[in-house]
């Protein structure tokens, strides 16, 4: 028999907001654990949370962008549970009545095109963080570090629309880049700001009820959530095959084991005694609020993705990858606004400047080379005072020398231009930034143009290879190429190769009695 899985993901995102979600602790990351607390998040006798209105206006902002339907008065609840890192017993939450609901997003492009429902989006308070000293299962203590209690969060429910592991990806990676593109939220899944959970089940092949489904936690990357679900489907798959019967579980992948373990048996809602916050009000979302929070919103990744590839000339490709982020595409156009090539543009930023910036781990706000910077060296090309060739050397000697060095990051015409100082001990700490024309000059790479020295050194080649000369004008083409070569070599590589091959080709014919 043939098998389908079928997917849906629960995805937690930490909303950007400087305070928590019902006090004003911080929620700065990496600081000493339990220094952001009081008794607020920690559930001390008496306390009365207050609803951090931007947490609610980012929630907002996720749900015009996925085209959700936004209640116009959700309510809170209690999501009573029993955790070391939970110091009230209990998660606040929505249940009954959720901020927003029935959205979508899609996946995919071309025929492979396709939409996922968004099921529902909520807001939540996070729970703490647990410190096992050793393995979950071995653990000879855990420590509670409370921190996080009371961090603002999304949940973003998807339908179960997902069929394969590598749809899964694709969908958290998309709604990785809308929440970034929002800026409301950093997407880092290593640190926790982004993070998944998995329920998958499998079915015959062709049918329509859903089967039993297991839940997969504990997956910190794109590549963990494609590789858990892959083993997932093929242990559910496998036991099915075989006539076992598939129970309901919390399982946990193990990303060194390559295997997901059972954790416990999967709660059902009503496991979770759900009744309504008595310390909170309703939310209530006026038209007016809704309307300037649209009216801030900015060009969503798939709408910019096709003016790209319209406006731009650019290739679907190319236009995918540039989008890819808010600041590498406000970087590109920002290149394009100062040097008009959009192509030229695409190929530098989108191939070298990436290409280092992914070698070295940095994001594009960290680069070394800023937009004015790739602007100079594309117009430099262009201008003919250095090779293409020459472009190449010049644009990663610029970006080790910069290493390092404050830079004006390159940003759409007319936005806030930012100041990024860098690690020291990544390169040179003198701060003054390298250019474009400081490069050339240093290593001596400006082409030469001048058409009378030019001329000059062709009359010699030709002067001193009368034998390949002959030989060209009894048709034998290849005998250019050597008389390029050696023009090149007379000029120690410097010579501009579209001047060079028109002289040539003109002393030739003149000679030749053209």
């Amino acid at each position: 028999m043939t098998f389908e899985a079928v997917i849906g993901l629960e995805v937690h995102a930490q909303l950007l907001t400087r305070s928590k979600v019902f006090c004003g602790c911080s929620t700065t990351f990496g600081e000493a654990p339990n220094t952001q607390t009081c008794p607020v998040c920690l559930g001390m006798p008496g306390i009365l949370p207050v609803l951090n209105r931007e947490a609610v206006a980012f929630a907002l902002k996720m749900a015009l962008a996925t085209g959700c339907t936004i209640a116009r008065s959700s309510r809170f609840a209690r999501k009573n549970y029993f955790y070391p890192d939970l110091p009230k017993n209990y998660q606040i939450s929505q249940y009954e009545l959720p901020l927003a609901q029935h959205g979508s997003i899609e996946i995919g492009d071309g025929a492979g095109r396709k939409r996922v429902g968004i099921h529902r989006i909520h807001l939540e308070e996070d729970a703490g963080k647990l410190l096992h000293a050793g393995s979950l299962d071995a653990a000879a203590f855990s420590l509670v570090d409370f921190n996080r209690c009371g961090v603002p969060l999304i949940e973003i429910v998807s339908e179960p629309d997902l069929r394969s592991p590598e749809e899964a990806a694709d969908y958290l990676k998309k709604l990785r880049t809308l929440l970034v593109y929002l800026d409301i939220c950093d997407g880092n899944m290593e640190e926790g700001s982004l993070r998944c959970d998995a329920n998958v089940s499998v079915r015959p092949a062709g049918t329509a009820a859903l089967g039993v489904k297991t839940e997969v936690k504990n997956m910190n990357s794109f590549r963990n959530v494609q590789r858990a679900l892959e083993h997932e489907i093929q242990r559910l798959t496998k036991r099915l095959g075989a006539g076992e019967r598939i129970v309901q579980e919390t399982r946990l992948w193990d990303a060194d084991q390559g295997v997901t373990l059972s954790m416990r048996s999967k709660e059902e809602a009503h496991d979770y005694r759900y009744f309504l916050e008595p310390d909170l009000v309703p939310v209530v979302v006026e038209e007016a609020w809704l309307d300037a929070l649209r009216a801030r919103l900015p060009e969503l990744p798939d709408a910019r993705k096709a003016r790209f590839a319209s406006q731009y000339g650019l290739p679907a490709y190319d236009a995918g990858v540039l989008t890819a982020s808010r600041p590498l595409a406000d970087f590109y156009e920002e290149v394009v606004r100062l040097h008009p090539d959009p192509k030229a543009a695409s190929n530098w930023v989108m191939v070298e400047l990436v290409g280092l910036l992914n070698r070295d781990g940095l994001e594009i706000s960290e680069s070394p080379v800023g937009a004015q910077d790739v602007a100079d060296l594309l117009e430099s090309v262009k201008s003919g005072k250095i090779s293409g060739s020459a472009a190449k050397t010049v644009f990663e000697k610029l970006y080790e020398d910069n290493r390092g060095k404050p830079r004006a990051i390159g940003v759409a015409a007319g936005a806030k231009v930012h100041e990024l100082h860098l690690r020291d001990e990544v390169g040179a700490t003198d701060g003054v930034r390298v250019t474009v024309a400081d490069v050339i000059e240093r290593e001596g790479l400006e082409q030469i143009s001048d058409a009378d020295e030019l001329a000059r050194i062709v009359d010699e080649v030709l002067a001193a290879n009368p034998t390949v000369v002959a030989e060209f004008r009894a048709g034998k083409e290849k005998s250019f190429t050597f008389l390029v070569g050696q023009a090149m070599r007379a000029t120690r590589g410097k010579g501009n190769p579209r001047v060079l091959n028109e002289l040539l080709r003109a002393r030739l014919a003149r000679k030749a009695g053209k």
